[in-house]
């Protein structure tokens, strides 16, 4: 009997793993520079795009399991980079809200991604078009579980 399946050559789930922990490692030492780790950074990015919102909503958003995010969203408050508002609809619920100094964070970062990107030259446009794509279709599937 053959065991080939078994082989890590023959591992998808191998090959993410990989090239997210690649990725991370390109992401490190330009975070360094506004002192977030990269959950941090996907947190700041969802605000950057839309402040003043629900935690639930920074879950949607990010697709952080709701117990990681909290403890992200403290260490973030922590830093006085995030600050927390009652939500005067719901009592219950909190609105995470940017702070100066998280505003300011995002005129820092605005160079990442392109830096990013640079450190990937073998992929053309066209293919890191293609990845996204593959990527969001093998995703959407997670999300339909």
């Amino acid at each position: 009997m053959s065991y080939d399946q078994l082989k890590l050559k023959n591992q998808i789930c191998h090959r993410f793993y990989i090239a997210s922990n690649g990725i991370t490692r390109l992401y490190r030492p330009l975070l360094n520079e506004l002192d977030v780790t990269y959950p941090q950074y996907l947190v700041l990015m969802a605000l950057w795009e839309e402040d003043r919102v629900t935690i639930s909503s920074i879950v949607d958003q990010t697709h952080i399991d709701g117990g990681s995010l909290t403890l992200i969203l403290n260490k973030l408050k922590k830093k006085n980079i995030i600050e927390y508002l009652k939500d005067k609809k719901d009592r219950r619920s909190k609105i995470v809200k940017l702070t100066l100094k998280g505003e300011k964070l995002k005129e820092k970062a605005k160079e990442i991604p392109l830096k990013v990107a640079c450190q990937l030259p073998k992929l053309t446009n066209s293919e890191m078009k293609s990845l996204y794509t593959l990527l969001d279709k093998i995703n959407a599937q997670f999300k339909e579980d």
